[in-house]
């Protein structure tokens, strides 16, 4: 080891002035390096073709921010959202599709090891260790193979408990960054709840027994759900998930989370990162309760499985007739990432008296006031299937909700159009109809 406080930056000043980085993992989320960004985005003018990957970027990295940075790196992106989606049209940031549980894995058994691992950690604890913060995600995969570790140093890092790689031991650290100490970079839940979210919360949490185990993902109808259990009778649920979101901050202040049934991680809420407001950070820092754990764990289909009476609440982007979900594109044009969602979904399938719902809108309104339909005959040609059509279990908007599990085609198809947008139902009919996966049951 040859660790040596601020030796990161150094290093950089020396190293990335020389054509031989070919790989540098930026972190996750919250963790994305700050002070580090700022050194390297000096010296990238003087390099080319420097691949950076990272994902679910909170703000804008200052290597973003350079003269026509497509000329120098590209950004490999384990998962999207709006920054990532215009460094896409600039022609220098690609998604790399995954299956989240699997990341770990790629990273010791495929990936070409990263030449510098650097990201944001809470200050050691006298035991020698730096935490991971929310994200422990991939990271210590990551470490493992990476040639050189700089830790930068974020004294407003929660430190986030768990039970097995939220953290790395100074000894396996190169260099070590006191970093500007920045306020947690926040993220919201995707606006306030609408009527339509409420709607389908409702016909959610009408389902949830007590003693659940929850995974909710990001969003305002996830949200939606979240606000609704706090408010509900529920009692004795458990938290099993890949992103922990202030809703869970919400339920568990209302006493509605002892984790008590749960057959795996009793009593403890586990997770795979978080982001959120002040709220979630302040709740997860030093909280015993809680547990950051890696991805090939808290999104493997066993250990979901494993958890009794499992409910998996996420969103898609549009679905067909088929049942094919879309939760990650608007045709072509990349929005976000598979994650964990079909793991969430067969896994909870899989769980004793578990549930998946994919939840959506019925409609949605273009910028020029044009309402559609979410319900599509067939995906939009480049449209991404997230879900394939035999995995979806729950479908449930606004205007119900509906098993869509062991049903043949047409009875899948007359069960989806029940919940589309009345205004779209007919059309859909006759779409169905030209696909040869209509049968008129319902017009009897």
């Amino acid at each position: 080891m040859n660790c040596f406080r601020n030796g990161g930056l150094k290093w950089i000043t020396k190293n990335f002035t020389q054509k031989n980085l070919d790989w540098v993992d930026y972190g996750w989320a919250a963790t994305t390096p700050v002070t580090v960004d700022k050194a390297i985005a000096k010296r990238m003018n003087e390099l080319t073709d420097v691949n950076f990957r990272g994902g679910i970027l909170m703000w804008v990295p200052e290597i973003f921010k350079i003269d026509n940075p497509a000329d120098h790196l590209t950004w490999n992106s384990w998962h999207m959202g709006g920054i990532e989606r215009k460094a896409v049209a600039q022609g220098f940031s690609f998604y790399s599709p995954i299956r989240y549980s699997e990341l770990p894995r790629y990273y010791r058994d495929s990936l070409t090891p990263p030449d510098v691992a650097v990201f944001q950690v809470a200050p050691m604890d006298e035991h020698g260790y730096f935490n991971f913060g929310p994200s422990a995600s991939h990271l210590a995969a990551a470490c493992e193979r990476a040639k050189t570790i700089i830790v930068e140093v974020n004294e407003n890092m929660p430190r986030c408990l768990g039970g097995f790689e939220e953290g790395i031991h100074i000894s396996k650290v190169d260099m070590i960054v006191e970093g500007e100490n920045p306020a947690m970079a926040e993220m919201g839940g995707g606006g306030a709840a609408t009527e339509v979210d409420e709607a389908v919360a409702k016909l959610i949490v009408e389902e949830i027994p007590d003693g659940a185990c929850l995974q909710l993902g990001i969003g305002g109808m996830p949200n939606a759900v979240g606000s609704l259990i706090a408010k509900s009778d529920l009692k004795d649920l458990g938290v099993h998930t890949e992103m922990y979101v202030d809703a869970f901050v919400d339920i568990a202040r209302a006493g509605k989370i002892n984790g008590s049934k749960k057959n795996i991680d009793k009593g403890r809420q586990t997770y795979a990162f978080a982001a959120g407001t002040k709220k979630l950070y302040d709740y997860l820092d030093n909280n015993p309760e809680c547990m950051s754990a890696p991805v090939d764990y808290t999104n493997d289909i066993r250990s979901i499985s494993a958890l009794d009476n499992f409910m998996s609440i996420n969103n898609a982007v549009n679905l067909d007739l088929f049942g094919q979900v879309n939760a990650e594109s608007a045709g072509i044009k990349n929005i976000s990432g598979a994650g964990g969602q079909l793991d969430f979904v067969l896994g909870a399938y899989l769980s004793k008296g578990g549930k998946s719902f994919i939840c959506c809108s019925s409609t949605f309104t273009t910028k020029t006031g044009e309402l559609k339909s979410r319900i599509l005959p067939t995906l939009d040609p480049g449209s991404i299937v997230t879900d394939t059509r035999a995995n979806i279990h729950y479908l449930v908007t606004e205007y119900g909700k509906v098993n869509l599990k062991g049903l043949s085609t047409w009875q899948k198809c007359e069960s989806i159009i029940s919940v589309a947008h009345p205004d779209f139902r007919d059309e859909l009919i006759k779409n169905a109809e030209q696909m040869h996966i209509w049968k008129r049951s319902n017009k009897r």
